[in-house]
């Protein structure tokens, strides 16, 4: 059995199924990781879901900050747009939204030794904190008020994790935090606006991606991200990065986790126009 992680999709079905097929993957023995960011962008987001959806038994899927922007749009929290309009007006849309709606803020696997967040894992958490605060995320999403408490997560929150905050902004902390993160400040505050690659310019502001802050708390297994493009393919002994812009005519990846060491497989991408509609974050 062969274990595939694979980096944002955002609605690049073709590209998707070039990627598995490159890799010969097949849902009867082998397992596929998703980082998140299934739609939006992509002229693909309907075909992707309902291929996923498919083949939902041997998948294991983390939600993305674009992900969580169409479950509100099905709610009518937040505005549809064109790319996935589709989802939307499909009759299974139900059924997809729901499916959805049971996916994972985290995912861990002590046995390969990896651990699966979209944005990644703040760098305020240790592993068993991370745990808990991810399942609660997921308690919330599929309870009968998700729809309420859904529409809270996209209003302006605290960039600090503060245990006496008001029950809500701890909630909008944590989902930032496993969505939308990629910098943070040397005081502890997460950053939302930097899109771009770490530089020295924002070093010296005080800013570090999140997985190289000097206060970040241990975690043993190896975090798989993505969720930035500007960041590309990363890896160290920490972590593994795997968003490589295909939706902006960069790369899909995947990366084989049951070996010694990932070995990783690419497709080209072509570049998609940009009809995105609003999200927990533009990227």
């Amino acid at each position: 059995m062969a274990v595939w992680a694979i980096g944002d999709i955002q609605g690049c079905f073709d590209s998707l199924k070039a990627l598995l097929e490159k890799v010969a993957f097949d849902p009867q023995k082998d397992r596929l990781w998703l980082v998140g960011d299934l739609v939006n962008r992509g002229q693909g987001s309907l075909e992707t879901l309902e291929y996923l959806y498919g083949i939902k038994e041997s998948v294991d899927i983390v939600l993305g900050n674009h992900d969580i922007t169409l479950i509100a749009a099905y709610y009518g929290i937040k505005k549809s747009n064109p790319t996935i309009d589709p989802i939307l007006d499909s009759p299974e849309a139900k059924k997809l939204i729901e499916w959805l709606q049971e996916q994972k803020f985290l995912h861990v696997d002590y046995k390969l030794g990896y651990c699966m967040a979209h944005a990644g894992i703040s760098p305020e958490f240790d592993l068993g904190m991370a745990i808990r605060y991810a399942g609660y995320l997921e308690t919330r999403l599929q309870s009968a008020d998700a729809p309420i408490w859904l529409e809270k997560m996209f209003k302006k929150g605290v960039s600090r994790f503060d245990r006496k905050a008001d029950i809500i902004d701890i909630d909008r902390y944590l989902m930032s935090s496993f969505t939308r993160m990629r910098f943070c400040f040397n005081d502890h505050r997460l950053d939302f606006d930097q899109k771009g690659s770490p530089s020295e310019e924002l070093k010296a502001k005080g800013m570090s991606p999140w997985f190289l802050t000097s206060y970040r708390k241990e975690i043993d297994l190896k975090i798989i991200f993505g969720h930035w493009a500007a960041l590309g393919y990363y890896q160290d002994e920490h972590v593994l990065a795997l968003d490589t812009g295909c939706i902006w005519g960069g790369k899909l990846t995947a990366a084989r986790l049951d070996m010694p060491e990932p070995m990783i497989v690419q497709v080209e991408c072509p570049k998609a126009s940009k009809t995105s509609g609003l999200s927990l974050s533009d990227n």
